[in-house]
């Protein structure tokens, strides 16, 4: 059974910084690439970082500078760390697993919560 468990996820006032964790449980972790989407209340969900099986990542706009993602394949964990973070970047963060070789699999975890509010 396929397992990926959000934690991290807390309320931070503006400027502060955040760490979230994502363990991944059921998957050979090192043939996924991991990312981070998340989901503001009545916006879609939007990709924020991703980290490819082979290391390389890529960030949204609206991010760079501010987040990075990093995993680790000893423990099956991926990591965002947010810094500088704003009250824009409120909403429930997901973490996600995609195969990157046929056949595709995709997996999302429950989702943790981040609110940036003063």
């Amino acid at each position: 059974q396929v397992q990926l468990v959000e934690s991290g996820g807390d309320w931070v006032q503006p400027g502060g910084s955040l760490r979230l964790s994502c363990a991944a449980s059921g998957i050979t972790y090192s043939r996924y690439n991991m990312a981070w989407y998340r989901q503001a209340p009545g916006k879609q969900r939007e990709l924020v970082a991703a980290i490819r099986s082979a290391g390389s990542t890529n960030y949204a706009e609206s991010v760079k500078g501010r987040y990075t993602i990093s995993g680790d394949n000893a423990k099956s964990t991926v990591s965002l760390q947010m810094n500088s973070l704003k009250p824009e970047d409120t909403a429930v963060y997901y973490c996600n697993a995609q195969k990157s070789s046929v056949p595709l699999s995709i997996y999302w975890g429950q989702g943790t919560q981040v609110t940036v509010s003063s």
